[in-house]
């Protein structure tokens, strides 16, 4: 069964080759985590509707990736409006099935979503080639003397799967499917299982703007054989992954398996070095997102505190003041600043992660105890103090709304601490004094160091070191992310 128009709310289809095609391993729940009530009915796709997919991405790509940039930009641009246009639904959707706060449904998530489509329809205006310098050969075995010019052109990379995180259903698809399409690349999208249907709309919105059948397929599924079939499919040549480090280990070895060139964005402990001449209230404010942001469900958290001792207690006492101000609840509330975590399992590992804390020698300032909330999977913001670098809740990803922090005397050790650890994603350094903020940053071994903040600039490349991920994107390192370099060369 297919057709051109979607499924009737509840009851979710597929997204192959511009047709909506209903699934053949049936439908599963997708569950509100703060109701408990389900939001929708995801489909489950077989393995050959996987490859389906895979064979409509690779049908339309010759066609796609000739395209002029210009038409490709307008599709982008056209696509935004739609999103623009159905913003408040878009946004509660989202939010039933995230768990997200109103705020970062409307502004971090379908907000984050209509700008980076728009920012990657001026993308693939972009300049592709770029001149080298031309070449003085000499007489030998290759023929005559004479200059040889060289120009390098970025190209599309081919049939790119996306495979997406929970924490961000709109964001964090549109920050590839848009780069990737605004440089000629077809796309398999494979949602996180937990939120899968705003990936749908987002489908429905390409549709609507006019993007050719096949370009953008979609397909969902409970069981992990969904993305593994994307991974594996012969027709892929790039995989783009947002996750767990150690689902990212897996799905490299499959790419080493089939050369494929991959993008990882992978998981994080992200070291908060506050020095004595901290701004204190600035550094508590903004390690204090770990608490709210997501609900601590975000790679970038400054998780693991390192604090100099000559303001360790006030540190301390400033981020338990503020975690005990944060409610709890609703996220449809306007009063509410800590929505549920994504699912029961989850908010269970949460949990014995702060038990582990305890069993470790950690000090529990605050949280620890599930919030009295009558439905919802709830985790209260939680801090650790006098913790060491060795304990796994210093070492090991939570992902949940829990802060530890652990003392340092001198700017060496502090370093020292911060860098020992298999993540290095994004730090942070927080000093009064400017030279020394960047000489520490310049020592840190991660992908981004925040200066005296938690913003980012979305131009500025994003992506980690060590266990954090592979490659860079975001703004124009997204672009070079999504295209292969091809050299060509003629004689001048």
């Amino acid at each position: 069964m297919s057709g051109a128009e979607p499924a009737a709310a509840g009851a979710e289809r597929l997204f192959i080759g511009g047709e909506w095609v209903a699934p053949d391993g049936g439908h599963y729940d997708v569950i509100n985590p703060a109701t408990e009530e389900v939001v929708g009915r995801a489909p489950e796709a077989s393995r050959a509707q996987v490859e389906d997919a895979v064979a409509a991405a690779r049908d339309a790509f010759g066609g796609w990736s000739r395209t002029a940039p210009e038409e490709r930009a307008a599709v982008l641009d056209r696509a935004a409006e739609v999103m623009r246009r159905e913003f408040v639904p878009y946004a509660e959707l989202a939010q039933a099935e995230s768990g997200a706060t109103t705020g970062t449904a409307r502004a971090m998530q379908v907000g984050v979503s209509v700008a980076r489509f728009q920012r990657y329809a001026r993308g693939a205006l972009e300049p592709v080639e770029a001149g080298l310098p031309p070449q003085v050969n000499g007489a030998g075995p290759m023929g005559k003397a004479g200059v040889v010019g060289a120009v390098a052109v970025r190209r599309p990379v081919g049939v790119v799967a996306c495979i997406t995180s929970y924490n961000n259903p709109w964001a964090n698809p549109a920050g590839k499917v848009a780069p990737a399409l605004a440089m000629g690349n077809t796309v398999v999208v494979k949602p996180a299982p937990q939120d899968p249907l705003s990936v749908y709309r987002m489908a429905e919105a390409l549709a609507e703007a006019g993007v050719p059948p096949g370009v953008v397929n979609v397909v969902t599924g409970a069981r992990p054989e969904v993305g593994e079939a994307a991974v594996a499919a012969d027709g892929v040549d790039m995989v783009s992954f947002t996750g767990s480090t150690a689902v990212g280990q897996k799905i490299a070895e499959e790419c080493g398996r089939g050369m494929k060139r991959q993008l990882m964005e992978l998981g994080g402990k992200g070291a908060a070095l506050v020095f004595d001449d901290a701004d204190i209230a600035s550094a508590v404010a903004g390690i204090g997102t770990t608490f709210s942001f997501y609900s601590g469900q975000i790679c970038t958290a400054p998780t693991r505190v390192l604090a100099q001792r000559g303001i360790y207690e006030r540190l301390v006492a400033g981020l338990a003041r503020y975690a005990a101000r944060l409610t709890v609840g609703d996220p449809r509330d306007p009063g509410t600043v800590v929505g549920p975590v994504i699912s029961a399992a989850h908010r269970d590992r949460i949990e014995s992660y702060a038990e582990l804390a305890v069993k470790e020698g950690a000090r529990l300032v605050t949280g620890g105890e599930r919030p009295a909330v009558e439905r919802g999977f709830y985790v209260a913001p939680t801090l650790f103090a006098d913790c060491t670098n060795d304990m796994r809740a210093a070492r090991e990803e939570i992902f949940g709304p829990v802060v530890v922090v652990i003392p340092f005397d001198d700017e060496e050790e502090g370093i020292a601490l911060a860098n020992d650890s298999d993540y290095g994603l994004l730090d942070y350094v927080w000093s009064g004094d400017v030279a020394r903020a960047f000489r520490v940053a310049g020592r840190l071994r991660a992908g981004g160091v925040g200066i005296n903040t938690v913003g980012r600039n979305m131009e500025a490349p994003f992506g980690g070191f060590k266990r954090s991920g592979v490659g860079r994107d975001v703004g124009s390192y997204a672009l070079h992310a999504y295209s292969e370099l091809q050299a060509v060369v003629w004689p001048g």
